[in-house]
C-alpha cells in the first residue's frame, strides 16, 4: 500500500549547465567562506557552492551563501545615478559626470560655507578592502572632512575599543583551529549557529572529536544554549558583573597563572583590589547567576588546559561594551590563555569585511592601524600620499553614532552614505528620519534603489555587488581572501572604486594623490604601507595569485615567508604592541545606567539575527527561498506572559517603548524568560523604532539590547493588512 505516496511527485533538483566557476569570497557575515559562482554558456551566474580546499568552511556554505547566485537578478537594483532638489521632489535620471560634478561642487560649497567637517561620510563593513583604502584616501586626503566613520560602529566597535585598551591594537589575537585545541568555551552574547553558522559547524566538529565543555551567556534560550553543557542566562547588560565575580572567585582560590601575569601584564594589583568587591553572593543579585554556578564556571575555565571565550552583539551593542571586552581579555590574561592554541579572546565579527575597513578605511585613524593623534603616522602617510601632513586632523572625529545627532544641531549640513541604511540599522528611527530631512546634501550610493534610507536623498548613486567587482576581504581570524569579478554590473552602475576614483578627480587634492585605476595596484599600495619589523599587520608577502592558490592567507604574512601560511596567532611571545610591551588589565567597575522595566514598561526588549537573513534585509529580503522563512516582523513570548495579557499565538500586538512602536506578530515560546520578549533586527520598520541607543562611553557604540517596552493588543485585521502593505514580496 502506498498510504497517499503513489501519485506524489518526488523532489527533482535540475541540473545546471556550468560552463565555468568563478572564485570568490562570501559577501554576508564575517566567517569568510570561500565561495565558487558558476556561470553557464551566456555568462549568467545560475549557482553558487563552497569551496571544498578552503580552509575556512571545507565546501560548507550556509543558506544565505547557497542562495547568493540569487542577488544579481532581485528586483530593485539601481541602474542610473539620479537627482533632485529636493527629497519630497521625484528623481530625475541622469549621468555619471552630472551626478559626480553636483555632488563634489555641492559638498565644497557646504565645507566653504561651514567648514570642513560640516560634511559627514558614513561608510560600511560590506565593501572590498581596496575599496576601503580608496575611500578613505578619498576622505582624509581630498575631501578633508574629520567626520567620517563606518556602519561597523554599530557592530564591532567596542571590541576594536576593547582590543585597543588591553592589547594596545585592534585585532583578533586568535583564530578557528583554537577550537580544536581548547579544553573550555565560553560564548557571550553569541548566537553562533543562527550568525555564524559555518563557524559554529567547525566548533561542533572539534566536539566531536574531543569532547570539552561549552558555556553559553545569553538572557536568551538561543540555539547555541540549547546546545551547552551550561547556559546562564543573565541580567541584560551585566556581563561585567559576572566576569568581576569569577575573577574574584579564581584570585581567592589561586587559580590565576601568577607567572604569566607578573611577566605579561599591567595593572594587576589594581584589578585584584576591586574584584574584591564582586563576592559570589553580592553579584548573583545584580548578574542572575546563582553563586554557586559562578563559582563553577570559574573553576572550570581556570582549571582547563586552555581555554578561550568568544563573543558577539550582546557583549558590543551596551553601553559596558569596551569594558565587556576588556573583562574578557581580564579572564583569558588571568588564565594565560592569550596567543597559545586554543586559548584566546575571539570577537567573532559581524559584516563581511568589518575587518577590512578596520585595517585600512581611516575611519578611526589612518590606514593600516596608525593613528592621527600620532605626528609620525600623520608624516608617514603624507609623505606616501604626497600631500600636505596639516591637511589631516591631529585626532580624530566623530563617530558615526555622534555624526547624526550633529545633524541637529547643525554642526553637519551634508552627508554621503555609502552601503549603510541607518533608517533600518540606527537606534530611535523616528529620531534619525527628522536628522535625515535636515540635510542640504545627503548622498546614497547603494546596489539597491529602493533601500529606505533614499528616501531622503538628494544624489543616488548606484553600485554594483560584490561579484561585478575585485578585491579582498579580511574575516574574523585576519585571514585576507579574494574575490575575482564574475560579471559586470546591471545597466550604468559602477562599482563603488570607480565612484570613488571619479570622485577625487574633482578635488584639488586629488591632482596629487595618485588613484590607481585597477585594484591589484592598490592593494600593492596598501602591501607598502603595511610594511615594518614593528607592524603587526603585515600583509607584505601577499599577492592576488597567493591568495587565491591559499583560499586565503592570514595577517601578518611578511615579505619573504615561506609557503602559504601567515601567523595563526598574535602575541604568542607575551609581547604587546603597548608603551611598555605587556598587556593592560583594566580594572572594571559595573555602572547600571541600564534603562530597565518597570511597572508602565514591564517587559526587556531583547534584539538578534535570524539565520535566513542579513542585517537590513536589503539583499535577504529580496530572496524569495530565503525571504519565505521570516517575511514578518515578529516577537517572541513566554507563553505564561502572554497569557496574563490575553495574548494568542500568531496574533499581532503593538511594542511601545518611550520613543515609538511598532506592529509585530507574536510567538509563543520557552526561549524567553516571562519578562523579556525577543524582536530580530532585519525589518526596517520594527525594532528600532523602539530602542533607547544610549553610548558606550569609549567605543560609542549604541546599546541596542536594553531597553524597556509594553505590550497593546491590536486590531488583528488592520494589523494583518499592514504586515501584507510592508512586505518586500
Amino acid at each position: 500500500m502506498f498510504f497517499g505516496r503513489k501519485n506524489r511527485k518526488p523532489i527533482v533538483i535540475p541540473p545546471k549547465p556550468v560552463k565555468e566557476w568563478k572564485y570568490s569570497t562570501c559577501n554576508y557575515c564575517s566567517t569568510g567562506c570561500t565561495i565558487e559562482l558558476g556561470l553557464d554558456a551566456t555568462g549568467k551566474v545560475i549557482t553558487s557552492r563552497g569551496h571544498a580546499g578552503a580552509d575556512v568552511n571545507r565546501g560548507k556554505l550556509c543558506i544565505k551563501g547557497l542562495q547568493e547566485h540569487e542577488l544579481f537578478n532581485s528586483a530593485g537594483r539601481g541602474l542610473d545615478p539620479l537627482m533632485r532638489q529636493r527629497p519630497q521632489d521625484d528623481f530625475q535620471k541622469v549621468n555619471w559626470t552630472q551626478a559626480l560634478d553636483y555632488s563634489a561642487e555641492k559638498i565644497q560649497a557646504i565645507q566653504q560655507q561651514y567648514g570642513r567637517d560640516a560634511f559627514a561620510v558614513v561608510s560600511t563593513g560590506q565593501l572590498m578592502t581596496e575599496e576601503f583604502y580608496t575611500l578613505g584616501k578619498l576622505t582624509r586626503g581630498c575631501i578633508g572632512t574629520n567626520n567620517y566613520d563606518g556602519n561597523t560602529t554599530l557592530c564591532m566597535a567596542s571590541a576594536v575599543s576593547g582590543y585597543k585598551r588591553t592589547f594596545g591594537l585592534d585585532g583578533p589575537p586568535g583564530c578557528y583551529d583554537d577550537f580544536e585545541h581548547t579544553d573550555c568555551l565560553m560564548a557571550f552574547g553569541s548566537n553562533l549557529p543562527e550568525q555564524h553558522p559555518v563557524i559554529y559547524w567547525r566548533l561542533k566538529e572539534a566536539r566531536e572529536t574531543r569532547k570539552f565543555p561549552l558555556i553559553v551567556v545569553d538572557p536568551r534560550v538561543t540555539m547555541f544554549a540549547q546546545f551547552a553543557d551550561i547556559h546562564l542566562p543573565i541580567t541584560p547588560g551585566t556581563d561585567c558583573v559576572l566576569i568581576n565575580s569569577m575573577l574574584h572567585v579564581i584570585f581567592k582560590e589561586g587559580l590565576e597563572d601568577r607567572a604569566y601575569l607578573e611577566a605579561n601584564t599591567n595593572g594587576l594589583a589594581e584589578l585584584e583590589e576591586l574584584v574584591k568587591q564582586y563576592d559570589p553572593i553580592t553579584a548573583q543579585h545584580i548578574c542572575g547567576i546563582d553563586e554557586d554556578t559562578i563559582r563553577q564556571v570559574a573553576r572550570l575555565y581556570a582549571k582547563a588546559n586552555t581555554a578561550m571565550s568568544i563573543w558577539t552583539m550582546g557583549i558590543n551593542q551596551s553601553t559596558h561594551g569596551s569594558d565587556g571586552v576588556c573583562n574578557i581579555n581580564n579572564l583569558n590574561l588571568c588564565t594565560g590563555n592569550i596567543g597559545k592554541p586554543g586559548g584566546t579572546s575571539l570577537s567573532i565579527t559581524g559584516q563581511c569585511n568589518a575587518m577590512g575597513t578596520r585595517e585600512w578605511s581611516s575611519c578611526s585613524g589612518l590606514p593600516g592601524y596608525r593613528y592621527l593623534e600620532n605626528e609620525k603616522d600623520r608624516e608617514d602617510v603624507a609623505k606616501f600620499w604626497g600631500i600636505d601632513e596639516e591637511f589631516f586632523p591631529k585626532q580624530r572625529g566623530m563617530a558615526q553614532t555622534d555624526i547624526f545627532p550633529a545633524i541637529e544641531n547643525g554642526d553637519i549640513k551634508g552627508m554621503w552614505l555609502v552601503a549603510t541604511n541607518p533608517m533600518t540599522s540606527m537606534a530611535n528611527t523616528a529620531r534619525i528620519r527628522k536628522m535625515l530631512e535636515k540635510l542640504d546634501l545627503l548622498i546614497v550610493q547603494d546596489c539597491y534603489e529602493d533601500v529606505e534610507t533614499n528616501q531622503y536623498a538628494h544624489v543616488y548613486f548606484p553600485a554594483s555587488v560584490w561579484a561585478e567587482k575585485q578585491g579582498c576581504h579580511t574575516n574574523t581570524e585576519r585571514r585576507v581572501n579574494l574575490t575575482r569579478s564574475a560579471l559586470a554590473p546591471p545597466g550604468n552602475a559602477k562599482s563603488d572604486f570607480w565612484i570613488f576614483n571619479q570622485m577625487a578627480k574633482r578635488f584639488p587634492n586629488g591632482k596629487l594623490i595618485n588613484f590607481p585605476d585597477e585594484t591589484e595596484a592598490v592593494f600593492d599600495e596598501m602591501k607598502a604601507l603595511s610594511k615594518g619589523k614593528d607592524r603587526t599587520l603585515d600583509i607584505s608577502g601577499m599577492t592576488y595569485d597567493k591568495i587565491e592558490a591559499a583560499k586565503g592567507i592570514q595577517w601578518p604574512y611578511r615579505e619573504g615567508t615561506e609557503g602559504l601560511k601567515g601567523e595563526a596567532r598574535l602575541y604568542s611571545d607575551g609581547k604587546f604592541p603597548t608603551t611598555n610591551g605587556k598587556a593592560n588589565l583594566i580594572a572594571i567597575n559595573f555602572i547600571d545606567n541600564n534603562e530597565r522595566p518597570n511597572e508602565q514598561y514591564p517587559f526587556w526588549l531583547n534584539s538578534g539575527r535570524l539565520v535566513e537573513h542579513f542585517h537590513t534585509r536589503t539583499r535577504t529580503g529580496k530572496i524569495a527561498n530565503g525571504n519565505k522563512f521570516s517575511p514578518t516582523p515578529f516577537m517572541e513570548m513566554n507563553p505564561d506572559a502572554a497569557e496574563k495579557l490575553g495574548i494568542k499565538h500568531q496574533h499581532y500586538v503593538r511594542l511601545v517603548s518611550r520613543r515609538g512602536d511598532a506592529v509585530v506578530m507574536v510567538q509563543l515560546t520557552q526561549r524567553v524568560p516571562p519578562n523579556m520578549v525577543f524582536v530580530p533586527f532585519h525589518f526596517h520598520d520594527c525594532v528600532n523604532r523602539l530602542t533607547l541607543g544610549l553610548l558606550d562611553p569609549y567605543s560609542r557604540q549604541p546599546a541596542f539590547k536594553q531597553c524597556a517596552v509594553q505590550i497593546e493588543h491590536v486590531d488583528q485585521l488592520e494589523a494583518a493588512q499592514l504586515n501584507k502593505e510592508r512586505r518586500r514580496f
